[in-house]
């Protein structure tokens, strides 16, 4: 049975293919299209994941989609009539409804030369996250949780996993929101795009929590676990706020009232400098998000008193807070899949409805995020050639390395002399981290490392930081907490006596977002790391996402556009180890 997952009509489009219940590909629109958190009907990704499975449209059996404009339709309409809001908010949302009623006709529109005969399954927003996190976990029994912005007239979801069974207890149904709490107040603080609370949560560790009083007023907690805003800080609930889900990049409009400066004062303006009270405002708000999610899993945990958590949604991907699960819940494993915002959408989709037709087949688990295409070392060196006289006009040199142990002593040596090396090998990751095989890799030992790829790379904000890459069994020796971190959800603390030796990814409280490295599901990039250790006894490298404000690349020819035209030192892709020439 041939199972085509998508994400659509929002941001982070993503397609993904099951047969016979396993995953066997993986992809978000943005790798193609070239454009951040890309919103729309994800032709080229559902193209990609045909392609690299061998199958045609006409191949499928069911196409799944993680959105069901019937789920929750009695609240909208007690809403609407409860509320009265603005005529232009109704208006949006039933041409947004109208635009998405038919999967079939951007099929036909995007495949006009295949044919679908199979069958079209909406699923709900927030099952489909649950599914997302419960089904591809390692766990026969867990409590599921699923927090974002909104997605069918729902904010969150929390519930029991139990085998191929997902039952959901509790919503929180719109207006109320976490997701837009965060995002709100990350608009406040001065940063607009959307996917900019990762920027409020790594600017916290550098304030105080001072304004804690006033986020309680901005948000209330229940006692069952459940979270309500006060409104007259929003606008979203009354007023048309400007979205962009179209074919781009996602726009959202302001969120928060002119309440929410009388209570604060006024907004961060663009290019106004960063204070120390819009540090502690950060901090404040990560404080808020932190004791509202542990309120919603304390609840659930003593319903259920199950030790294992599955969490999805775009909450899920604050790596500070997951960090602190088992410091502040009972729950002593917590499962974080790669792709946790709506791109994993696409996923919780397609297993949703293979479990519902295949109830007593066994479980897949996602022990690695590499699900994206791969290229071949034919490939790779016939697009070198064909930009030689490019490559070498940079004063670069090209070399083919075929012996394993030798590429990856050559590139552990450049990492260890503090040069910036990009990494390109296998499978595209899942999801936004880069997790070694779409990577920029560098030394952790270096305190000026930060700064260098700021400067000769990255180009972001100073404030936020660097993630270690480090293998599974040095965990214990080098960070407070002893776990699995495949996919870089959690931050830990890092031990004290060990943070003076690897400054690059200590962060300004000491902690680090730490990705755990297994021979056995990255056995190259695992290897790097061992060679890196064997030179300089660190047992880890500086991983940061191979880009520059763009997404991560896909293809060769992106990974070696973006050492072309940054200062990288060297690429090393497949067996082919490009380096510059050291000028003088």
């Amino acid at each position: 049975m041939i199972i085509l997952g998508i994400n659509a009509y929002h941001a982070d489009s993503s397609a993904c293919l099951l047969v016979d219940g396993e995953i066997i590909v993986a992809v978000e629109e943005e790798r193609f299209r070239r454009l951040k958190h890309w919103a729309g009907f994800p032709s080229e990704s559902i193209r990609c994941c045909l392609h690299e499975a061998g199958n045609g449209l006409s191949d499928v059996d069911h196409i799944a989609i993680n959105q069901d404009s019937r789920a929750n339709l009695g609240r909208k309409i007690a809403f609407t009539l409860a509320k009265r809001p603005d005529l232009g908010l109704v208006l949006e949302r039933l041409r947004n409804k109208r635009q998405r009623a038919s999967v079939e006709a951007h099929l036909a529109g995007s495949f006009p030369d295949a044919s679908f005969r199979g069958q079209v399954h909406r699923v709900e927003h927030h099952l489909a996250h649950l599914s997302s996190a419960f089904h591809v976990s390692p766990f026969a029994e867990a409590a599921a949780v699923s927090v974002d912005g909104f997605g069918d007239f729902a904010s969150a979801a929390w519930g029991v996993g139990r085998g191929s069974e997902v039952r959901v207890d509790e919503r929180v149904h719109f207006p109320h929101s976490l997701g837009i709490f965060y995002q709100a107040l990350t608009q406040y603080l001065g940063f607009p795009h959307y996917g900019d609370e990762y920027k409020i949560m790594g600017l916290a560790p550098y304030g105080e929590p001072r304004y804690l009083k006033e986020m309680r007023r901005i948000v209330e907690l229940r006692g069952g676990g459940g979270f309500r805003l006060n409104l007259d800080f929003f606008r979203h609930h009354r007023e048309k706020v400007d979205y962009e889900w179209d074919d781009g990049s996602p726009v959202v409009g302001l969120l928060y009232s002119k309440a929410l400066e009388d209570l604060l004062g006024p907004a961060r303006r663009k290019g106004e400098a960063l204070t120390q009270e819009h540090k502690d405002l950060a901090r404040s708000v990560q404080a808020m998000y932190e004791e509202a999610l542990f309120n919603l899993l304390n609840r659930l945990y003593e319903r259920h008193k199950l030790e294992a958590v599955a969490l999805a949604g775009g909450c899920a991907m604050n790596s500070v807070a997951n960090g602190k699960i088992t410091r502040n819940t009972p729950f002593r494993k917590v499962y974080v899949q790669s792709a946790a915002g709506d791109a994993g959408g696409a996923i919780g989709a397609a297993l949703t409805v293979w479990h519902r037709l295949n109830p007593t087949a066994p479980r897949f688990e996602m022990a690695h995020a590499y699900w994206g295409p791969a290229f071949s070392n034919g490939q790779i060196g016939a697009e070198l050639e064909r930009r030689r006289g490019e490559i070498e006009g940079q004063n670069c040199t090209i070399e083919r390395i075929e012996d394993e142990r030798t590429l990856l002593e050559k590139s552990a040596r450049a990492v260890a002399e503090g040069k910036v090396v990009g990494w390109f090998q296998g499978r595209m990751e899942w999801g936004p981290r880069a997790l070694g095989n779409r990577s920029i890799v560098c030394d952790p030992r270096r305190a000026d490392m930060k700064d260098i790829l700021n400067l000769k790379i990255k180009r972001r904000e100073s404030f936020r930081p660097f993630a270690p890459s480090i293998l599974r069994e040095k965990v214990a020796e080098w960070f407070e907490l002893d776990d699995d971190v495949p996919f870089m959800m959690k931050v830990f603390p890092i031990r004290e006596e060990q943070r003076a030796r690897i400054p690059a990814v200590t962060h300004v409280d000491g902690s680090g977002r730490l990705q755990t490295v297994y021979e056995r599901t990255n056995p190259r990039y695992y290897r790097l790391i061992q060679a890196f250790e064997a030179i300089t006894g660190v047992p880890m490298v500086l991983n940061t996402s191979f880009n520059e404000n763009e997404p991560v690349v896909c293809r060769p020819g992106e990974a070696l556009d973006c050492f072309l035209r940054t200062k990288m030192d060297v690429l090393v892709v497949g067996d082919f180890f490009v380096a510059r020439q050291e000028v003088g």
